[in-house]
């Protein structure tokens, strides 16, 4: 007479249970998508055969979203292709292509609304939109291994980003491609943020921060874009183990940027600066490799500050511009810089040069306040003023002063996956677009 208790306790366990989750395959069909992802329970499966489906797609139920090879996602140019509007869903193994082209709206890929918490952006082919993926408010969204391609309209400006994030605490954009378009990462009005991994070509800007604090940008690669990585009114930055190649303007560059630390990365393939310091103040700049550029760094509109400490300056045409009244020191706790271009002694064996280096003499202050005075190159007057400089240290009018230089560069080369991309022509040396922009102007 006791099971009858028990038994009624195990019915009322198996109604309390949840339903298992569904796997829910969809073949391509006018509304089938539409109408699987409306019927769809939290936790289902969605699989897309092989096929062309319809968008715009609005995802508000927890759910996987999952393409086989072959199936597409095609918005037909009318807003977002997939807007997610609820927390927890992935979207993978999907082409997804078609988006409108209106900036006001950003319209795009894929779009990760505030309520997108914890999305997942994984392993897609997001090509033919005006923003690859906006991730527009969406906490700790992950955007991983996509391959990105943008417009390629005549204006540079009138194209969209492969990556947008607005404040959206805690994402992470990693491991992805992005090609084309505008900004591959544009990083606006967030904190702390992860991108790592990522490979950018053609495009503007590699990743663009504005007002972005507490981020960590680890181990891209930047090749042939008008500039790397773009720093602006940031603070509190990790940029490590970055590598920027053939990029136009600048590697890196630190614009009203505190109190960040730029360490171990590569600049090389002919920057018309490796990095350039605007107005940015208590900064760490060390172990980096600034290779055969215009200018190494320059320095300017009165940063101050800054440490500069186990850096690698090799085959610049310019080691350093930074015009100032009052000697600036570079190197820290004995430990300064390699210089390609200092004649060096070792006496006593202890990898730093016996003799201060000093990057700029007054000549170059000369040459970059009064342009015209370059005519005046070669003549015995500028060789006597600089001789005597050489030798009368004393009328030096301030700068930058080396005084423990390292008699050694580190090493720092090319990984090989890239050095096939590294030696092709890029877009913007081919000319024939509207490509020009002002660095300091183009947010």
């Amino acid at each position: 007479m006791m099971i009858r208790p028990v038994a009624c306790l195990l019915a009322a366990l198996c109604l309390a249970a949840p339903v298992a989750a569904e796997r829910i395959e969809v073949r391509a069909g006018d509304g089938a998508l539409a109408s699987a992802v409306a019927d769809a329970a939290a936790g289902d499966e969605i699989v897309l055969s092989a096929g062309r489906y319809v968008g715009p797609l609005v995802i508000e139920t927890p759910l996987r979203l999952t393409g086989a090879k072959g199936a597409v996602i095609d918005g037909a140019g009318a807003g977002s292709v997939i807007t997610i509007n609820t927390a927890d869903v992935t979207v993978t193994g999907l082409t997804v292509t078609g988006s409108g082209r209106s900036h006001d709206t950003i319209d795009s890929g894929v779009k990760l609304t505030k309520k997108a918490t914890r999305a997942r952006v994984i392993d897609n082919d997001i090509r033919g939109n005006l923003v690859g993926v906006d991730i527009h408010g969406a906490r700790d969204a992950l955007v991983k291994g996509n391959r990105i391609e943008g417009l390629r309209l005549a204006r540079m400006n009138d194209r969209g980003n492969g990556v947008y994030v607005w404040n959206a605490p805690g994402s992470v954009v990693e491991d992805n491609e992005i090609r084309y378009g505008r900004d591959g990462i544009f990083s606006n009005t967030s904190r702390d943020n992860t991108y790592r991994g990522n490979l950018f070509r053609d495009l503007r800007f590699a990743i663009h921060y504005m007002y972005t604090n507490d981020s960590l940008i680890e181990g891209n690669i930047s090749i042939g874009n008008h500039l790397g990585f773009a720093m602006m009114y940031s603070d509190r930055i990790v940029a490590r183990e970055n590598i920027s190649i053939n990029d136009r303007d600048h590697g890196v560059m630190l614009n009203f940027t505190n109190q960040s630390d730029i360490f171990a990365n590569l600049v090389t393939g002919g920057t018309e600066k490796c990095v350039f310091v605007y107005n940015a103040h208590r900064n760490l700049l060390a172990e980096n490799t600034f290779l055969g550029c215009d200018i190494g760094v320059h320095f300017t509109a009165g940063s101050e500050r800054n440490t500069i400490t186990g850096n690698a300056f090799i085959g610049n045409r310019t080691q350093v511009k930074y015009v100032g009244s009052r000697d600036v020191e570079w190197s820290y706790e004995g430990r300064g810089n390699f210089w390609s271009d200092h004649v060096v002694f070792d006496l006593d064996g202890d990898a730093r040069a016996d003799s201060p280096y000093r990057p700029n003499d007054l000549m170059d202050h000369i040459l970059w306040s009064q342009p015209a005075a370059k005519l005046l190159l070669g003549t015995p007057a500028v060789q006597l003023v600089r001789w005597s400089q050489a030798q009368f240290p004393a009328t030096q009018i301030g700068g930058v002063v080396d005084s423990h230089p390292l008699t050694q560069a580190p090493a720092s080369d090319v990984p090989a996956p890239y050095e096939t991309l590294a030696q092709a022509t890029p877009l913007w040396a081919k000319g024939g677009r509207d490509d020009d922009f002002d660095p300091l102007a183009s947010h």
